[in-house]
């Protein structure tokens, strides 16, 4: 679904829903705008339930100052207004409390951007914005300065953040992502030593294939990767932009996730044939098409791959902190020793005996004989992480002694 061709209010509803629901605002919290061809602003009320808005409760400012709808218009209308007037280029603002990113307003810091190279691609520049009075013109002013220094984002002292984009769309996406990255952060600098990495060469381009008919097995396939794709994103493992999965087809060509497209709203065509190092034509796969591929071709048991963000296992994929799959049973079969690669990412790390590995400042990855099976080793990834970071809160982790690992190895057959 395209949601920048709804109506403004609509997209406005639908955003604001989507910030509620996944907890980066509250029932007051936070306001987006838009702005429309006629230089009118469509913006969200003050005061009016954050968790239950709708079209009719959204507001449009005219170019000369009347308001039309129901409420009055934000307390922060003016940083809007004052945003638009300093950026002609920017036609949605979204402002909110998201936690990760509230947290670096307290310090008055920003974000690494460098830590993750989708952040910096995605996000563009941020700065802070100097406090003032929630809704004063000071506050306006600050904000100002920041995007008209070329930034896309300004962390606000003490308050929250302001992110500006070309939609409503990308401008959720570069929110959600920053917070993400936030979090990610926090977790790491909890974990370890955090480190930055330089951001990778862009792949090339994938030539096209011929016109064709769907292969054998295509349609049902597109159906569940949609279902495991809306899941991922309502659990949180996904975030708009951030996670890439792929199924292979019985014809020896592959599904993937499309590139840029909001994962929480893709729709069964928009998922990209790639066979043979050719993509369908008139669609981007995702960046790392070549690398699925080749990871098919390495090993024919993989029917499925699945890259992404997970936050608390991403910290041990951003500092120096070790993630030991021997903390529990389950972890080390569905596991196994989870290396932390280096890029560019190579196919034959993976096999039977490393159906997943971590990333180092990149993403999580994990393989399956089947997208179910793929799926389930994330969450376990996730989980056993988040344990991890927990427990070293109390005191020395304790892993499983080797002889019980071998133990493991003979009772569910593992190979090394």
């Amino acid at each position: 679904m395209d949601t920048s061709r709804l109506h403004p209010a609509e997209q406005l509803a639908l955003y604001m829903q989507r910030i509620y629901d996944k907890g980066l605002t509250t029932t007051s919290g936070g306001n987006l705008s838009v702005r429309g061809p006629d230089g009118s602003i469509w913006i969200t009320p003050g005061s009016v339930d954050k968790g239950a808005l709708t079209r009719r409760d959204i507001l449009r400012v005219l170019p000369d100052g009347r308001v039309e709808g129901p409420h009055k218009p934000s307390l922060e209308l003016p940083f809007h207004t004052a945003i638009y007037q300093a950026r002609p280029d920017l036609h949605a603002v979204l402002h909110a409390h998201p936690p990760g990113l509230v947290a670096f307003s307290m310090l008055r810091r920003t974000p690494e951007l460098d830590l993750l190279p989708l952040a910096r691609r995605i996000c563009g520049g941020v700065q802070a914005a100097a406090y003032a009075l929630p809704g004063s013109e000071e506050l306006g002013r600050n904000i100002c300065a920041v995007f008209a220094g070329g930034c896309d984002a300004a962390i606000l002292e003490n308050h929250g953040v302001c992110v500006g984009a070309a939609d409503l769309p990308a401008a959720f996406q570069r929110f959600e992502l920053l917070n993400e990255l936030a979090e990610i952060e926090l977790l790491a600098r909890r974990a370890g030593t955090v480190r930055t990495a330089p951001s990778p060469a862009d792949p090339p381009a994938l030539p096209e294939l011929p016109p064709e008919a769907p292969a054998a097995g295509e349609a049902a396939a597109r159906r569940d990767m949609i279902a495991l794709l809306r899941r991922a994103c309502r659990t949180g493992l996904f975030t708009s932009v951030g996670g890439t999965c792929s199924l292979r087809l019985p014809d020896g060509g592959f599904l993937i996730t499309p590139d840029g497209m909001d994962r929480a709203h893709l729709e069964e065509a928009d998922l990209v044939l790639v066979r043979d190092g050719r993509r369908a034509a008139g669609r981007t796969p995702d960046r790392a098409a070549a690398f699925h591929e080749a990871l098919y071709r390495a090993d024919p048991g993989v029917r499925a791959v699945i890259q992404a963000l997970p936050r608390h296992a991403m910290a041990f994929a951003i500092s120096d902190a070790v993630l030991d799959p021997r903390v529990m049973p389950e972890s080390y079969v569905f596991l196994r020793d989870l290396p932390v690669l280096s890029a560019p990412l190579s196919a034959g790390a993976f096999g039977p005996a490393c159906p997943a590995a971590l990333a180092a400042h990149d993403c999580a990855v994990v393989t399956g004989g089947s997208l179910l099976q793929a799926f389930d080793r994330l969450e376990v990834l996730e989980a056993t992480a988040r344990a991890v970071l927990s427990a070293r809160a109390l005191g020395r982790v304790v892993s499983i002694s080797p002889p019980e690992v071998e133990q493991l190895k003979a009772a569910y057959h593992l190979c090394d």
